[in-house]
């Protein structure tokens, strides 16, 4: 296996003109497959060659002859005698137009002039002489927006006369006496007695041994204590109950006092009702009778404007006839206009016509099918197959180059592990190449794909066997504890060449 040669590319001018011959000829062969001879019942076309000319190409300087067709109209002799006698026909029509010429000369020379006897256009004063519309009408007599003051509201009342209204007893004085005089009036009356009895129970306990400040003392002492104690509360008690008795006859009086004011105070309140009720009643009888003048006012109001109303829809039906009238005699004169025009007119299109007839007419054929072969693109077929032989050789050299790694393996100096024992998943041979050994002797060399025993990723391998480069060149293979292995730079000095 050699290493590939690169293909040669195209020479683009020899392409050019393989190109530009392929499209000269392709024309050349359509013209002549759409140029069909016709013959049909009313004559026949003919498609003849009659010379030819040179094209020279500016690119290659190639020249082509280009042929050059004429195209032939016959008619048969039926319609060759139907031509005649149609020719003949427009040659009188023709005739005819040129004498009608002369006798609208006369008529085209005199102005149009449609006042004569036309009737006349209308006036736009047959409208405008309409009354104006009545845009305004009598709005009757004036609405009552407003009463008259039938007395104001009664917002207080006279309190003269009676007891002060606002004099409302809001709090009452104290009792004559003070609570502490008074505590201390029922203390005095018990103070002397509970004294004599604090000295003979202070005396006794002297006499018994017990000092003041002792547990004894204090303990002896504390039934007294609480007996001057409770007999300061029943004073106090007792107090309490005279001053609420007296803040109770107090309270009483008060209330007594605002009630009275109470009962004034109702009296004027009602008098103060009464003269609004009276008021409100005035408000509403002068509110009736001015609702009663607007109602009349709005009849008033509606009865103008339907007047007015009619008024305008009478003056509308009268713009209508004059309308009408208007129009009729507008369709009148537009009707007289149109008959003037025609009488004007029609000796005119008369001619056109005639002229029109006189025009020679051509057979018709009918439109052969055409039919067109393709160019064949010479260019495209040929860069396609240098794209295509480029190609085949990137994927041989690609390939070459993959054989080549797989043969030198670890590269220049080191020992690669290659012994057929140490191997799994042999493929191949899936090539050869040709090698040499120092004796010259020439042999071919077969290349493998493979993995290695005990690889967990069983990564794929390409290179020879440690046995088969060892039968070329025992020099390029050594043995260590009894597993061979190549000297790659041995190897790559005895391979020549790839087949």
């Amino acid at each position: 296996m050699g290493k590939p040669s690169a293909p040669t590319p195209p020479n683009p001018l020899t392409t050019a003109a393989a190109q530009t011959g392929t499209n000269v000829s392709t024309a050349i062969a359509n013209a002549n497959l759409n140029d069909v001879n016709q013959v049909t019942p009313t004559g026949s076309l003919t498609y003849n060659q009659t010379g030819a000319y040179s094209w020279t190409d500016p690119s290659t300087g190639a020249t082509y002859q280009v042929p050059q067709f004429t195209a032939t109209q016959t008619l048969s002799p039926q319609e060759q005698a139907i031509q005649g006698q149609t020719l003949a026909a427009q040659y009188n029509l023709a005739g005819m137009a040129n004498a009608q010429s002369a006798n609208i000369a006369n008529l085209l020379s005199t102005p149009f002039n449609p006042s004569a006897a036309a009737p006349a256009a209308p006036s736009a004063g047959m409208i405008s002489s309409v009354p104006a519309a009545q845009t305004s009408f009598n709005a009757g007599n004036p609405v009552q927006s407003a009463l008259g003051n039938y007395g104001q509201v009664q917002t207080g009342f006279n309190t003269s006369g009676l007891a002060d209204p606002n004099a409302i007893t809001r709090s009452y004085g104290q009792s004559g006496f003070s609570l502490p005089q008074v505590q201390a009036a029922l203390m005095g009356q018990l103070q002397p007695q509970l004294d004599i009895q604090k000295q003979q129970l202070q005396q006794q306990l002297s006499d018994q041994g017990i000092r003041p400040g002792s547990d004894a003392y204090n303990n002896a002492m504390l039934p007294f204590e609480q007996q001057e104690n409770q007999a300061w509360l029943g004073a106090i008690t007792g107090a309490t109950g005279q001053q609420a008795q007296e803040m109770q006859m107090l309270g009483a009086q008060a209330a007594f006092q605002n009630q009275a004011q109470a009962q004034a105070y109702g009296e004027q309140q009602g008098i103060g009702q009464f003269a609004n009720q009276a008021q409100a009643q005035a408000f509403q009888q002068a509110l009736g009778a001015g609702t009663f003048a607007n109602q009349a006012a709005a009849q008033q109001f509606q009865q103008n404007q339907a007047q007015a109303t009619f008024a305008n829809a009478g003056l509308a039906q009268q713009v209508a006839q004059a309308q009408s009238v208007f129009n009729a005699s507008q369709a009148a004169r537009n009707q007289y206009m149109q008959e003037q025009y025609a009488q004007r007119n029609q000796p005119i299109n008369e001619i056109s016509a005639l002229l029109g007839q006189s025009q020679v007419s051509q057979p018709n054929f009918v439109n052969t099918p055409g039919a067109q072969i393709p160019t064949t693109d010479v260019a495209g077929l040929i860069n396609n197959q240098f794209s295509q032989q480029l190609g085949v050789y990137q994927q041989q050299n690609q390939n070459y180059q993959s054989l080549m790694g797989g043969i030198l393996g670890l590269g220049a100096g080191a020992l690669k592990l290659s012994d057929v024992r140490m191997k799994q998943d042999i493929e191949g041979p899936i090539a050869t190449v040709f090698s040499t050994n120092e004796a010259g002797e020439r042999g071919k060399l077969p290349i493998y794909k493979y993995s290695y025993k005990g690889d967990p990723a069983e990564t794929s391998h390409i290179g020879p066997m440690a046995q088969d480069v060892e039968r070329i060149d025992p020099g390029a293979v050594t043995e260590r504890r009894g597993v061979k292995y190549i000297r790659p730079n041995r190897v790559m000095g005895g391979i020549l060449r790839a087949a």
